[in-house]
């Protein structure tokens, strides 16, 4: 189900814009604050932002200006004011619409903005994905990621060998630098922790993919 996060001034569970896009199969997260919306922004995987200009500007501006996150932003404000289009795609907004909102419209914006974004993983991946071997960093387009040495060394270890499935055996061998035991699962930990970062920096998970019965690959 496709994530959308409803900014808005008063939170209501009856929200008639909140039901619409519900009943067209999104989940809608509403908030009323910059903080609830990094939270958001962190820890879900969104379709688009929409940013009620009502919210206190403050609030407003920062989400726009401090955003962590490539997810289109859309605006919805009262008035079709030119000026305040002007500002808040200035401010990194994505599109504007002004009220009353019609969903159907709504709906086609959003199918816009998504084709838009979508670029072909390979190419994102070849031309974007860097190591940082001083800092244990990877930077994936204009994100980046800290990871911990042994994270970062696994994931430089399955991407350098892209397309070709790593056993468990070979990955502990030459990374954890000790033989696999039967009930060992320190390997499975450190890929379950690099995945979990990579979701909370909105990043793929399924970068790290793994292949039942044999181990793991680096998934484009």
């Amino acid at each position: 189900m496709n994530n959308i996060l409803f900014i808005e001034h008063i939170l209501s569970d009856k929200s008639d814009l909140g039901q619409q896009l519900s009943e067209q199969g999104y989940s809608v997260h509403s908030v009323n604050n910059a903080f609830d919306a990094l939270i958001q922004m962190e820890t879900t995987q969104l379709e688009a932002i929409l940013l009620d200009f009502s919210v206190p500007k403050m609030d407003s501006f920062w989400v726009l200006v401090a955003r962590q996150t490539r997810t289109p932003i859309i605006v919805l404000a009262d008035s079709s004011s030119e000026l305040e289009r002007i500002n808040a795609l200035e401010l990194g907004a994505d599109d504007y619409l002004a009220r009353p909102i019609n969903v159907r419209e709504l709906q086609l914006r959003l199918n816009v903005l998504h084709r838009r974004i979508q670029v072909p993983v390979n190419d994102t991946v070849n031309d974007y994905i860097g190591f940082d071997d001083t800092c244990y960093t990877i930077s994936f387009a204009d994100k980046s990621l800290v990871l911990t040495q042994t994270e970062y060394r696994l994931f430089k270890y399955l991407f350098e060998r892209q397309g070709v499935v790593v056993t468990k055996e070979e990955l502990q061998r030459r990374v954890l630098h000790k033989e696999l035991g039967r009930f060992d699962r320190n390997l499975d930990m450190h890929i379950s922790n690099t995945r979990r970062k990579l979701v909370k920096r909105n990043l793929p998970r399924e970068l790290i993919n793994t292949v039942r019965g044999q181990g793991y690959s680096f998934n484009f």
